[in-house]
């Protein structure tokens, strides 16, 4: 029995083995000395990120706190060392700990670089990410990062031979590993119990920066939800949509811009009072409404975008248990033409139903330069394509959606032509924090004037359209961004945790004089009442909709930002 049961310890090798028994450098190493070092490995180096961010909590000269992050850091380590006992076995544990260390030399890269956590819409957003946004990210200091964290531990671990245990010998260690990594997490925490809860409670951030744990945790949660929700199955609404009163006898269409912006800072457009005067062409308008207190419902735009195109609003999306049909559907099914011209990484599943035309494939090297083009290239060929949408349904109305490229970073000088550059010296390269901040904003600052001139473009193209059309523009971006403030840049942190800036989104709308007359909404009126209004993308869907005036149960007058300017026809009063 006492043979059998040292047998079954985790660290047992046998005394008779040649190459152990002489020290080879070569010699087999039990499994579980694989699980401890790559444990470790990972919860130290590859975690100096969240060590960076406990080292700032406050009282750090105390015994206490050293206690509490030392507490902290064998919970993490055990952690690791319960996830490898999980795959430890012959074929499994050599490429699951290769692929949890470049996993965490990945995450610890992106943490250090711009500041971000990892959670499940981080990694759906990575995971959605087009060739070119991808390749934004490359630089030399990735790969080195990435290179400094592999190549030590895996260049041991590959070099050194496992030894082989009999399959009920390494059920017995995996489940000794695993319980023993259980028992040192509940010890560590009740040790430091008090101090752990507050913090975990006061710094929320700190749990998303345990590497790997969080890009395994985000990867699971993605993976398990079709079980909290059927991804399959496409809940209709709508579908009860009809034109409203004002489309009988219409001398002229109505044609609505809806211009998706892409990481707009609302502080950062001079329109909303920013110091530099980033907007100059807007700014020099009368005829503009632009709302200084609009929040997104998202910090990504795989995260917003859905969002804002649902009836459900920001929570009630997130507590979703099935996908809707959006507000591009609730359109197509009054009967208005709807086009959805794409210049960034497409629609996220809102307009499937209608189509979208991407502009990634245009050749025109001044537009597109690199391959990547400047938002303008969606108003080449735009009346053609209205041209070519079913001739009874744009006799109704049209809806043109225009998705930019915005200010999407971290290559933000690549977003804003030469005759837009403004502000200088720009950051040139991707690894923002080689910059000085200065150029960063810069950089940002000059995709702004870019969109600037890309918003009057539109709007001098639906002038053009006056003759035709009564016309529209609303302007509102999917996120905002992170430019260095607290060390944190791009964007798509957690929202409980996200700072404003990720929030905080610019919202323009504009209504020709005929837009005005056929919906009864003045642009004074909005002017004054939209200023200092908090609203946030939950008013999107409902908004466009009265607008448009579509009829439709899933239509909500409280969550209409028009309604309070709407005027009854003949009383002069607003409506309701």
């Amino acid at each position: 029995m006492p043979l059998l049961l040292q047998r079954l310890l985790p660290f047992y090798v046998r005394p008779t083995s040649p190459d152990i028994a002489q020290g080879a450098p070569n010699a087999a190493m039990h499994p579980g000395w694989v699980v401890l070092w790559t444990s470790l490995w990972m919860a130290t180096v590859c975690n100096l990120p969240l060590w960076r961010e406990v080292a700032q909590l406050p009282g750090q000269s105390s015994l206490r706190v050293w206690g509490f992050a030392l507490a902290f850091a064998l919970i993490v380590a055990a952690g690791n060392a319960a996830l490898l006992s999980l795959l430890a076995w012959r074929w499994t544990l050599k490429p699951a700990a290769t692929l949890l260390m470049v996993m965490a030399a990945f995450g610890a890269y992106f943490m250090l670089a711009y500041g971000v956590a990892i959670d499940a819409s981080m990694l759906t957003n990575v995971l959605q990410t087009d060739v070119h946004e991808a390749g934004d990210l490359l630089n030399w200091r990735m790969l080195g990062t990435v290179l400094a964290l592999t190549v030590p531990p895996l260049w041991w671990l590959l070099r050194r031979p496992v030894q082989r245990l009999h399959p009920l010998r390494q059920v017995a260690h995996n489940g000794l590993q695993l319980a023993g990594a259980v028992a040192v997490i509940v010890v560590c925490l009740l040790l430091v119990f008090q101090d752990f809860a507050s913090t975990m409670r006061n710094h929320t951030k700190l749990r998303y920066l345990i590497n790997p744990l969080n890009s395994v945790y985000a990867l699971g949660n993605i993976a398990t939800k079709p079980l909290r929700m059927d991804t399959h199955k496409l809940l209709p609404i709508g579908r009860d949509a009809q034109l409203g009163a004002s489309y009988a006898g219409q001398a002229k269409p109505s044609l609505l811009v809806l211009v998706l912006g892409e990481t707009g800072r609302s502080g950062n457009f001079g329109l909303n009072g920013y110091a530099r005067d980033t907007t100059p062409l807007l700014s020099a308008r009368t005829d503009l409404v632009s709302a200084h207190n609009a929040w997104s419902c998202g910090t990504s735009t795989a995260a917003s975008v859905p969002c804002m195109f649902s009836h459900l609003g920001r929570t009630g999306y997130e507590a979703r248990a099935a996908n809707f049909e959006s507000l591009i559907d609730v359109l197509h099914h009054a009967g208005l033409a709807v086009l959805w011209v794409d210049n960034q990484s497409g629609c996220k599943g809102v307009c499937d139903r209608v189509g979208e035309t991407i502009t990634s494939k245009n050749t025109d090297s001044t537009l597109c330069p690199g391959g990547e083009c400047l938002d303008r290239v969606m108003l080449q060929d735009l009346d053609t394509r209205i041209a070519a949408l079913p001739a009874e349904q744009r006799e109704r109305g049209t809806v043109v959606v225009l998705h930019q490229m915005g200010s999407h970073g971290p290559a933000y000088y690549k977003r804003s032509a030469p005759d837009n550059k403004k502000f200088g010296p720009e950051c040139t390269s991707t690894s923002l924090q080689e910059c000085d901040r200065q150029q960063v904003v810069n950089a940002y600052d000059n995709s702004v004037v870019e969109t600037d001139f890309f918003l009057d473009s539109v709007l001098k193209w639906l002038a053009a359209q006056d003759s035709k059309a009564q016309t529209a523009m609303v302007y509102v971006a999917d996120h905002g961004e992170s430019l260095g403030e607290n060390n944190i840049y791009l964007h798509g942190l957690p929202y409980s945790i996200a700072p404003d800036v990720q929030k905080h989104v610019p919202w323009i709308t504009w209504l020709s004089p005929s837009m005005q007359n056929r919906t009864h909404i003045a642009t004074d009126c909005l002017q004054h009442d939209l200023a200092e209004r908090r609203i946030t993308h939950d008013n999107y869907f409902h908004s466009v909709l009265g607008l448009m005036d579509v009829k439709t149960g899933a239509y909500s007058t409280e969550l209409d930002m028009f309604a309070g300017c709407r005027q009854v026809v003949g009383s002069g009063k607003p409506a309701g």
